[in-house]
């Protein structure tokens, strides 16, 4: 199975007035009706059941950052497709198409806040942008983030959705792995936290380094969370996996994250770890 069939399983409907039929939205879990305006009023959850719907990098910053306080950096840092990459159609050619849906150059904004009053360097990522994979751009715009965590002493909370790398880098994507868990382990060694957050979904390379390497590990409910798909583990191991295999309340009951916190309840929490650990700090 290529990487873009791989993406397209965790394709779900976005709670968007264009994207609806006479602006009614149907739950994909409990299969409720609700008026568009009504959910995105609940924080993009669904009223009825609480299901979460993806959101967009905007109303993610919305929800967290205190208003008017985000301050964006490093916008302008775009791929230089080392390699020349061509599938079906040239990297460069999809880079300038996921720009012309997006309006950015790579699937992370990354800049500066305040949640609850509290400085933070904020990193979120976008599913909209490739499957919100993990490239030089990216890395390069988590490891600044780090650097200005450190200059200014303050917390570092990550927003992750991915497929995890980009293979249109290849190994310069592989190699932002080790590149981001590097720089966190600075940020650690000045006693500063970082606060990792997984939505839906959060798979591959992402997964394997820099969002499973918080200090605090928070899902949202019923994020898909994990490396592979679960068809690809359950042709490796010969087995039948567990009801819920790869859900946020699975990996929590297993001991794999630290919490599962609600949309509406998720600023207040980041707020309270980052106050508790900024004021042990040192």
């Amino acid at each position: 199975m290529g990487f873009s069939n791989f993406l397209k399983k965790f394709k779900k409907p976005q709670p968007k007035k264009e994207d609806t039929s006479n602006n009614w939205i149907k739950c994909p879990a409990c299969g409720a009706i609700s008026f568009y305006k009504e959910v995105q009023k609940q924080n993009n959850t669904c009223p009825k059941c609480g299901y979460h719907f993806r959101m967009s990098t905007n109303d993610r910053i919305k929800l967290l950052a205190d208003e008017d306080t985000f301050t964006e950096f490093d916008k302008n840092l775009k791929p230089n497709d080392p390699l020349n990459f061509v599938d079906k159609k040239s990297y460069k050619k999809r880079i300038e198409e996921n720009y012309k849906k997006t309006q950015n150059y790579s699937s992370v904004i990354s800049g500066e806040c305040r949640i609850n009053s509290i400085l933070t360097q904020l990193v979120v990522f976008d599913f909209n942008f490739m499957g919100g994979s993990l490239g030089s751009v990216e890395g390069e715009k988590i490891v600044r983030a780090v650097k200005r965590a450190i200059e200014k002493k303050c917390g570092l909370v990550i927003v992750s959705t991915s497929g995890g790398a980009r293979m249109q880098e290849s190994t310069f994507s592989l190699m932002q792995m080790a590149k981001t868990s590097a720089a966190l382990a600075s940020l650690s060694e000045h006693n500063l936290p970082y606060i990792s957050v997984l939505t839906d979904p959060t798979f591959g390379g992402v997964s394997a380094s820099f969002a499973f390497l918080g200090d605090f590990i928070i899902a949202e409910p019923g994020a898909m969370i994990g490396f592979a798909g679960p068809r690809v583990i359950k042709q490796t191991i010969g087995e039948d996996l567990p009801e819920g295999f790869q859900r946020a309340e699975f990996l929590l009951e297993h001991g794999l994250i630290d919490m599962v916190v609600k949309r509406d309840k998720l600023k207040q929490s980041i707020a309270d770890l980052l106050k508790y650990t900024l004021k042990n700090a040192g």
